[in-house]
């Protein structure tokens, strides 16, 4: 708890009063000094648990990288690379590669960074966003000028975290570099600009890129579609069959029929989709459906929606199934419901979502016992509830936030900040809607 709240003096002090030490509380110490900046001190207590005899686990290499990092040590970081890559620390927690990868970074070894990032199987995505951002400021402090991938890299993990003001930054390193008639930084730029809120930029650099491709018309037209203005991005589509030598892929049909999603136009829909084969030589594969379902399942089709995912060409995922069964849930059909559960449940055993959803289908038709069972199913299978996740930039620096979390140094002044939000928002006279959580 000190040590969360910036005071490692006293967190400390508690420390060494531990008459019995585990290796939680050596965690604890080592990672509160790195949080606090006391880089030496983190280096320092992780040599005398060595000492003691404890074998440090992954969150120990994180804590102690960090200060390895913010002291410059890249051989101690090295030397502890080295001695855990054996027994897989690096390649199985991605905690362990991050922190890897920010540590040589900050030291300056660029080269050992990307073999450390491309050494790792499976990648976060927001948490290699996070990484790709830092390698690239780490590029820039050392004055390593960026080439086209480099930009479309970076841009690319800008849009995963919402790093807007990077983003900004970017834009105006590629149009000072005349980056703007290259097609790739061109389509990374609107793609950036879409998914971190900026339409009208986004609009604007598609507009001013000299050349474009099927993938810049694909993402101008799915930004278009994400952002509501479906007319706008039907149109656009249209406009690109026109374009000579661009053809419609079946991300073009993913974009218009997502449009068509987000504008409810069911009609619509099913005229692209049924003319998919006959106009375009496309086979419908399992997005198209998904969104064929989606579109259906919020226009109450829920029978037709059902029928959909019975004639896609392969089982439908998890997204398609959850679409729909929010769907009953919104329509108190209970029939389908049940239907869309036994699939679900199957598919997706540990969401915990999916069992609260389907025990609030239960419940808007007063079938309480069944409402109970499936919250007793959750518990007996082991699942837990995932706790909502957001981020936001601030100072160039990206803020990662959990429900319920309460680790963040301003924490207090947040929960403060939404209480005021909350209390304002009842006296424009809000008032939540309970069936939509």
């Amino acid at each position: 708890m000190y040590a969360r709240c910036g005071r490692p003096g006293d967190a400390r002090r508690v420390f060494d009063e531990i008459p019995r030490r585990d290796l939680v509380s050596w965690n604890a110490m080592i990672s509160g000094y790195a949080k606090a900046g006391c880089a030496a001190e983190a280096v320092a207590l992780f040599a005398a648990m060595a000492e003691e005899g404890w074998e440090p686990n992954g969150v120990t290499l994180v804590g102690v990288l960090a200060a390895c990092g913010d002291l410059g040590n890249s051989s101690l970081g090295r030397r502890l690379e080295e001695e855990y890559a054996g027994r897989g620390a690096r390649g199985s927690d991605p905690f362990v590669g991050s922190a890897l990868i920010d540590m040589y970074g900050k030291c300056g070894d660029l080269a050992a960074a990307r073999r450390v990032f491309d050494e790792i199987p499976a990648k976060d995505t927001n948490g290699m966003s996070n990484e790709a951002i830092a390698l690239f400021l780490s590029m820039a402090e050392a004055n390593i000028k960026p080439d086209k991938i480099t930009l479309v890299g970076v841009l690319s993990a800008c849009a995963a975290v919402g790093a807007i003001e990077l983003g900004i930054k970017l834009d105006e390193y590629a149009l000072q570099n005349g980056l703007y008639h290259n097609v790739y930084v061109g389509t990374a730029l609107v793609d950036m600009f879409a998914k971190c809120g900026n339409l009208d930029r986004a609009i604007h650099v598609f507009h001013n890129m000299t050349q474009k491709n099927v993938v810049s018309y694909n993402a101008m037209i799915s930004a278009l579609a994400l952002h509501g203005r479906s007319c706008e991005a039907i149109l656009l589509f249209k406009q690109m069959r026109n374009e000579e030598g661009i053809f419609p892929d079946d991300i073009s049909l993913i974009g218009v029929l997502s449009a068509c999603v987000h504008a409810g136009l069911v009609d619509e829909g099913r005229r692209w989709f049924n003319s998919m084969v006959s106009e375009f030589g496309l086979a419908p594969k399992a997005e198209h459906y998904s969104c064929m379902v989606d579109l259906l399942a919020r226009a109450g089709h829920l029978e037709e929606a059902w029928d959909f995912i019975e004639k896609m060409p392969e089982k439908a995922d998890a997204v398609v199934l959850g679409a729909l069964l929010n769907a009953c849930r919104k329509c108190k059909n209970v029939e389908i419901g049940e239907r869309v559960m036994e699939r679900i449940l199957q598919v997706e055993p540990s969401n915990s979502w999916n069992y609260l959803v389907s025990s609030k289908i239960y419940a808007s038709s007063n079938r309480w016992d069944d409402s109970a069972r499936m919250i007793e199913l959750m518990r007996e299978r082991g699942v837990s509830k995932t706790p909502g996740c957001s981020w936001v930039e601030i100072d160039g620096e990206v803020h990662e936030f959990y429900a319920g979390d309460d680790l963040h140094l301003c924490t207090e002044d947040i929960y403060q900040t939404l209480i005021a939000l909350v209390e304002e928002m009842k006296l424009e006279g809000y008032i939540p809607n309970i069936y939509l959580s």
